[in-house]
């Protein structure tokens, strides 16, 4: 009965949470393009799904991904569970390096540091290794480690998406 109660406030919360998410992600968009290019899509298909997989421990929901790029830069907002809510962050791509995390939307009741600029800064300039790892270590915060894996997992999965996403657009 806990569990109906828990799914219905969820249900109902819902649309709140959208529209929060897309007033941050508008915000998160004019802070990494002077003027936002419209919305791509990435179709997660045929070698990039087991990618996926393999950084999030998991598919991720959904069969494509929205993102916006001009030339070697490019956003993406994606979702990932903390402990038990879903965490938004954008996060800027833009040679192959991270340029920015920004949490859009933390649900979770606790580990809100992870919003933290003094956290997040540490992703900048993080590349992806052949491993699928980041070639830097993340310092965690203490009553907040699902969060902070839930970010890296995600920082991880956009450096894979950006790599994709910017050969593609170089194919004729």
């Amino acid at each position: 009965m806990a569990l109906l109660r828990l799914l219905l406030l969820l249900a109902l919360a819902a649309p709140a949470w959208a529209a929060d998410t897309e007033a941050e992600t508008a915000k998160f968009l004019r802070e990494v393009f002077s003027q936002a290019p419209l919305p791509d899509a990435l179709w997660l298909t045929g070698d990039l799904r087991p990618a996926v997989r393999s950084i999030l421990e998991h598919d991720y929901p959904a069969a494509r991904l929205r993102y916006w790029r001009i030339g070697t830069r490019t956003a993406w907002v994606l979702d990932e569970i903390g402990k038990e809510m879903p965490i938004t962050v954008g996060i800027a791509v833009d040679g192959g390096a991270v340029e920015r995390v920004r949490v859009l939307a933390y649900r979770e009741s606790r580990g809100w540091e992870v919003k933290d600029r003094a956290f997040t800064s540490q992703f900048d300039g993080a590349r992806l290794t052949a491993r699928q790892t980041l070639d830097r270590g993340i310092d965690g915060i203490s009553g907040a480690t699902l969060s902070v894996r839930a970010l890296g997992r995600l920082t991880r999965l956009a450096l894979l998406l950006h790599g994709r996403a910017v050969a593609n657009a170089a194919q004729p």
